[in-house]
């Protein structure tokens, strides 16, 4: 039986390993599916990636306010947040692709507050290669 001091001792161990790092050949892969609504088109209107306009241009999402790219239509819900200061980070983005609207709500503490993106990548490992492959492309 492990006395209390081991016990707080391996805890805290665990929560300095780093979390998983995300692999972005597999984030390639799985932006696939992203592709029916987000494409990556830089500042000089190149296309990294080609994919629908459902969604914002996901180029520079890295570390931007949420629900600032011009012209497109973000919900309600999604332009309070930026307003009250997300900035996309890999542990927000993380939380928001496993539900849009589940995210939004807690972050706005609004039981009213939806998103408008329906897909979901339920998978933590999978959402973090996503973002990593965005860290590789998307980042001017």
């Amino acid at each position: 039986m492990h006395n209390l001091r081991e016990i707080i001792l391996i805890a805290a161990l665990g929560l300095a390993l780093p979390a998983h790092a995300g692999d972005p050949d597999r984030g390639k892969r799985l932006f696939r599916d992203c592709m029916a609504c987000h494409s990556v088109v830089d500042e000089t209107g190149a296309a990294i990636v080609r994919g629908g306009r459902t969604g914002p241009n996901l180029y520079g999402v890295i570390g931007r306010h949420a629900g600032s790219v011009p012209g497109f239509h973000y919900s309600p819900s999604m332009s309070e947040a930026g307003q009250r200061g997300l900035r996309w980070n890999e542990a927000d983005f993380v939380v928001y692709v496993r539900g849009a609207t589940a995210f939004l709500r807690n972050y706005l503490d609004d039981p009213e507050a939806r998103g408008k993106m329906a897909y979901k990548l339920r998978d933590a490992d999978k959402a973090r290669d996503v973002w990593t492959y965005l860290e590789r492309i998307a980042t001017p």
